[in-house]
């Protein structure tokens, strides 16, 4: 993972729910995915990482978005390649909200059907 003082999300795969991405699969999309980010400006705004499990097995590729103070979220069947496009719209989207808190979902493409959770941010003390 790229470390950047600009950073204000990040966004976490799933490196083994799906054989697409387990191993070095898994390196491979997020290599796309920075490539992508990169290409619209928004590369040293988000990081990257991956982790073991999510626990949405049943339907890969999970990922979700996190940012401090903003809300958190869960999408599963996720397509690695086909839908870099709409993860890079979604980060743009999430991170035009002040919280993060997304109520019109379409500019985040086909990834609006594939959100499992959204959660609040937590409150700051």
């Amino acid at each position: 993972m790229r470390e950047s003082a600009g950073e204000r999300m990040r966004i976490v795969v799933c490196a083994t729910c799906a054989p697409e991405t387990g191993g070095a699969g898994a390196e491979r999309f997020l290599a796309s995915l920075r490539e992508a980010l990169d290409r619209d400006g928004l590369g040293e705004t988000v990081a990257l990482a991956s982790v073991d499990c999510m626990g949405a097995c049943a339907e890969p590729v999970a990922l979700a978005l996190q940012g401090e103070e903003r809300a958190s979220y869960l999408f599963a069947g996720v397509s690695p390649m086909d839908d870099l496009a709409d993860i890079v719209g979604t980060c743009r989207h999430y991170l035009s909200l002040p919280d993060g808190w997304i109520v019109d979902a379409r500019p985040c493409g086909r990834l609006r059907h594939c959100l499992k959770g959204r959660i609040p941010a937590l409150p700051r003390n």
